[in-house]
């Protein structure tokens, strides 16, 4: 099973959201973890377009990252530009990714338009993790 950390800047919503579709799509291939460069909660818009799509979220918590862990995992995915910038150095061991997915929590208007950012970035989380799911499989022979 591949060690996998999703790293956002502060570990509220994308890297919530990834490692909650890698939990739910990835069973018995990813061992998913998220963490942000500061620790801000859940946040509560993330926690609900995952639940309608059938993803409880809400039990998973917000996470500064552990350096520790961070070297004991196979792979490290940056959901932002930010993170990926700013993460410690990891060892050539350990693959990076860089998926620059948009950040929904600054989007501005009406709460129908804030909701469907939010749901713009989780399906695209969901598109991305579907791929990497796909790649592990074919490339590991699964």
């Amino acid at each position: 099973m591949l060690k996998v950390m999703f790293l956002c800047t502060a570990n509220s919503c994308r890297s919530q959201m990834a490692e909650g579709w890698a939990r739910k799509l990835g069973k018995a291939l990813i061992e998913p973890y998220s963490a942000g460069l500061m620790a801000a909660g859940v946040h509560p818009r993330a926690a609900a377009v995952m639940r309608e799509a059938g993803i409880d979220i809400s039990g998973q918590k917000s996470k500064e990252i552990d350096k520790n862990l961070l070297l004991k995992m196979d792979i490290v995915i940056t959901l932002c530009g930010h993170a990926e910038a700013t993460c410690p150095l990891t060892p050539p061991h350990i693959k990076r990714l860089h998926w620059p997915i948009e950040d929904p929590v600054g989007t501005r208007g009406t709460e129908e338009v804030i909701m469907k950012d939010f749901r713009r970035a989780r399906d695209e989380i969901r598109d991305r993790i579907t791929t990497f799911i796909r790649e592990i499989v074919r490339s590991e022979g699964l």
